[in-house]
């Protein structure tokens, strides 16, 4: 592990019974980056977590985070994570500021009234801090579960779906939010399935489906090549040429949709299209959106 490398996984590999929920995993996480996980239902994500966490036991593979090796009975790694759960856990009868000095207690911090005071205004959470965790509302509760998680102000947070259930005004806030912490040092670990939530956040993403690890990479190195997105329309009873079709997305409402791989590609798609009469031309990079299905695609038609 090197200076700017916060948190590794080595060959992680997880089996519930028969079944492979992590399958040699290998990455690694800078220190004061935002890494987004991003995958499907059931790909492995959240038991990740439950690893990082020292909730479960590997069968086979390593984390350490900041050095430290991460096991189930090992209390030193505890206070370096924060983890916002994606299942929303709690005492229904504590209050939301008893529940802050609670869980702040518990990590060993004292003299925290400042820093929770700090965080209920942040997320806010200041007009609930009184009131009993089972009468707030499901993104209330969710705002809570994050403010538990940066009590005890850890150098990695663990956030799990943290705007799941939250309305727009508050998730642009906690996005707010989440930069502010990481420009303060801490190291970010998402998983969403908010892709332009993962687009804005995050430095570097990891794939992954079915329990492996596709790539990893930052948008720029996962679209090296330049790859755009092309749309454009044909004057009617004239049909894509054939050398064409093997770069189209779809086709809807007329509007031909292509992802070409270079510059080259576009110059030599406008010489063929410029005399069958192509208008209304949009060319852009690649968005998250299309590089995701473009990752995953190969993975998704192996399971189908």
């Amino acid at each position: 592990m090197t200076d700017s490398t916060i948190l590794e996984v080595n060959n992680l590999t997880k089996f519930y019974g028969l079944f492979c929920a992590l399958n040699d995993v290998t990455f690694s996480i800078r220190r004061s980056e935002v890494f987004g996980l991003l995958g499907p239902n059931g790909a492995g994500k959240t038991t990740m977590i439950s690893l990082m966490a020292g909730l479960v036991k590997p069968s086979s593979g390593t984390i350490k985070i900041d050095g430290r090796l991460v096991s189930v009975s090992s209390v030193d790694t505890r206070w370096l994570l924060g983890v916002v759960p994606q299942e929303l856990v709690y005492d229904p009868f504590l209050k939301v500021r008893e529940a802050l000095e609670l869980q702040s207690g518990l990590c060993g911090v004292r003299s925290n009234g400042a820093w929770i005071d700090e965080l209920l205004y942040e997320l806010g959470l200041s007009e609930k801090e009184k009131q009993m965790m089972g009468r707030l509302s499901g993104g209330m509760k969710r705002r809570v579960m994050v403010a538990l998680a940066l009590v005890h102000r850890p150098p990695v947070i663990v956030l799990d779906e943290p705007t799941a259930g939250v309305d727009v005004e508050h998730r642009l806030s906690l996005w707010k939010f989440i930069k502010r912490l990481n420009k303060d040092g801490h190291t970010i670990v998402l998983t969403t399935h908010y892709l332009a939530e993962a687009e804005l956040l995050c430095d570097r993403l990891a794939f992954m489906r079915n329990g492996s690890l596709i790539k990893v990479g930052s948008l720029g190195d996962l679209n090296e090549g330049g790859s755009m997105s092309v749309s454009f329309l044909l004057p009617d009873g004239v049909l894509l040429p054939e050398q064409w079709k093997h770069f189209l997305k779809n086709h809807e409402e007329g509007r031909y949709h292509l992802i070409l791989d270079q510059y080259d590609q576009l110059v030599s798609m406008l010489t063929d299209l410029v005399p069958l009469g192509i208008y209304h031309l949009l060319v852009r990079r690649m968005s998250l959106e299309d590089l995701y299905v473009r990752i995953m695609q190969p993975t998704m038609r192996d399971v189908l």
